[in-house]
């Protein structure tokens, strides 16, 4: 990279084309950090801005530093995140990304994705969510986590053991991506008919039903709660919801889910959080901006194929 001074063109494509080869892992740990499609592209602008006035002559490893970048500026957007969800209008969920095309999005594994783990992530620091993104899905060396949150070894380890051990007290035992799709096609069918019995036999103790509209009218401005009331909620909506719907089934953050068009209004995306209890979330995604997001996702990715 030392001859970018005699020939800035190339040098400006050279790092072009850097930075376009590593964008899938950059926006992976920036929407994983932000549980926002929106917000980890507007971090990768700011990466690709930086980029682009360095030095880049002196830059070793423009994976590292890259990632660095990312990984730092995510925290700082994480840290005023919270304030501005404080003001978001009914329940918030992270920002659904079709995986169709790349079920890791940019990952060495596709830990940390599923919408139920990133609702979870936001209970954990931005530093303790940076370690752990780091590790558990990009399979970053302790010592590249260190170098890149400004810590030593010893406490990049600790962060990410400490984020661990919150999440697994939390988190329900998986279920795979086959049985997942299973569960969601048999809800579907049952919430279709309003078979409330049938709904609550498909529900674990503690189901919530949580749907994100930020103020959409028909958006529940509170989550739901218990088996008994879910299923009638659910099956309240049956007839003018389900009714002539031509339904679309998607990949959602790795895991299956449905578009349900509605007449005369936004399209609803659904999708649940499953265990073998059976399904603990109902998710419900309204907001025309996380919908318009996830039809952007899609088509990007049918522009790779």
């Amino acid at each position: 990279m030392h001859t970018e001074s005699l020939d800035p063109a190339k040098a400006l494509e050279r790092a072009a084309s850097a930075f376009i080869e590593l964008r899938p892992r950059l926006f992976g740990i920036a929407y994983r950090m932000l549980g926002s499609a929106a917000e980890a592209e507007d971090i990768l602008q700011e990466v690709w801005l930086r980029w682009q006035n360095t030095d880049r002559a002196t830059i070793e490893n423009p994976s590292a530093f890259l990632a660095t970048i990312t990984t730092r500026l995510s925290i700082n957007v994480a840290q005023s995140a919270h304030a501005r969800r404080e003001s978001y209008i009914g329940p918030w969920l992270p920002e659904p990304v079709d995986t169709s095309f790349d079920p890791a999005l940019g990952a060495e594994r596709g830990e940390a994705l599923e919408l139920a783990l990133l609702l979870l992530l936001e209970r954990l620091t931005p530093t303790e969510r940076a370690a752990y993104v780091l590790r558990e899905a990009f399979v970053y060396p302790y010592a590249q986590i260190a170098e890149i949150l400004q810590l030593s070894q010893v406490n990049a380890r600790q962060l990410v053991s400490r984020a661990r051990k919150r999440l697994g007290a939390e988190r329900r035992e998986p279920i795979d991506k086959t049985e997942h799709r299973r569960l969601m096609k048999v809800f579907v069918a049952a919430a279709q008919t309003g078979d409330v019995a049938a709904l609550e036999d498909l529900f674990a103790a503690d189901v919530v039903s949580t749907s994100d509209g930020n103020g959409m009218r028909g958006a529940a401005r509170f989550p739901l709660l218990g088996g008994d009331r879910v299923a009638r909620f659910v099956a309240a909506y049956a007839p003018r919801f389900w009714s002539g719907a031509d339904l679309t089934w998607v990949e959602v953050n790795g895991r299956a889910g449905v578009i349900v068009p509605r007449p005369n209004s936004a399209p609803t995306l659904l999708t649940i959080e499953g265990s073998p209890q059976g399904i603990h979330h109902v998710m419900w995604i309204v907001s025309p901006a996380k919908l318009d997001a996830f039809e952007q996702s899609r088509f990007r990715g049918r522009q790779q194929i």
